[in-house]
């Protein structure tokens, strides 16, 4: 029965799964590195429980068992003794493959280890650990406490039973939980970032403007904020790391990354978190 979470990473996707694990009743252990990614990891779940007790969501109370399930720590054994980690940090191989041989050593034995990548193989992943069939991945879609869906992915060691575990816990988070096979950018991304990177095209090629693309697929396909605004919602530096995944896991041409997109990252700018993307934001 799990009753202690882990999550690794504070950033965005980090804060957001220990925030609707600790909404759910779980106590919560959050690892990262920096001290101060944790303190503003705290500041933003506290300003996301705002926002829901305006919204009639949860009460004032709820807010502060909240925030009281929730232990910040920069020392890895914090989580030793967690029933289940999900591992929440950037969207880089060689990172995940670290973080994963350091859980695999601390964490106790009979613990589940999840990943939340978005596009690599969760087969790779487990692979550096002694419990691969312990493995699995589980994809929540950003901001976690507004977004209802979870992809699940069963890499080649994970067992039945750590699939069912993945399933049942993403369920308790009142989550909709769906399957996809291990491939590079799973279900979401295989189809959504491939429409950011002809976006991108779009605009490198002067075909329309940012707002005019922006606006163009919000009215002409009635998406909720156009693929422009997405990716700086996301992290141009997410988008493309997810696009090189593809371009090298699948290695068809119309999977390469979008030169302007290249080139916004190199310069810094990552969208919403830096304060300029396709955008610029105060």
């Amino acid at each position: 029965m799990i009753k202690k979470v882990g999550v690794v990473g504070a950033g965005q996707m980090g804060s957001g799964i220990a925030h609707v694990a600790a909404q759910s009743k779980y106590e919560v252990f959050l690892y990262d590195v920096s001290k101060s990614s944790l303190d503003k990891a705290l500041a933003v779940i506290s300003k996301s429980c705002d926002r829901l007790i305006k919204k009639e969501k949860i009460l004032e109370e709820d807010k502060q068992n909240i925030l009281n399930s929730i232990h910040c720590s920069i020392d890895i054994d914090s989580l030793s003794d967690c029933d289940v980690v999900v591992e929440a940090a950037t969207e880089n191989l060689n990172l995940k493959l670290k973080i994963f041989e350091s859980l695999d050593k601390t964490v106790k034995k009979e613990a589940y280890l999840f990943t939340n990548t978005s596009s690599i193989s969760v087969t790779k992943i487990a692979s550096i650990t002694s419990r691969p069939e312990k493995v699995c991945g589980v994809h929540f879609m950003n901001p976690v406490p507004i977004m209802t869906l979870v992809e699940g992915i069963k890499g080649l060691q994970t067992s039945d039973e750590t699939f069912k575990v993945a399933k049942d816990f993403s369920e308790s988070l009142n989550k909709t939980f769906v399957e996809a096979k291990d491939f590079p950018g799973f279900i979401v991304n295989r189809v959504l970032m491939p429409m950011i990177n002809e976006a991108c095209y779009t605009l490198y090629e002067g075909i329309g403007s940012a707002r005019d693309i922006d606006e163009a697929m919000k009215r002409g396909t009635n998406q909720p904020m156009g693929p422009l605004t997405l990716a700086d919602f996301i992290g141009l530096d997410t988008c493309l790391a997810i696009m090189n995944v593809l371009h090298e896991g699948l290695g068809d041409s119309k999977y390469r990354p979008c030169p302007l997109l290249v080139k916004h990252v190199e310069a810094g700018w990552l969208g919403r978190k830096s304060g300029r993307g396709f955008y610029t934001y105060d």
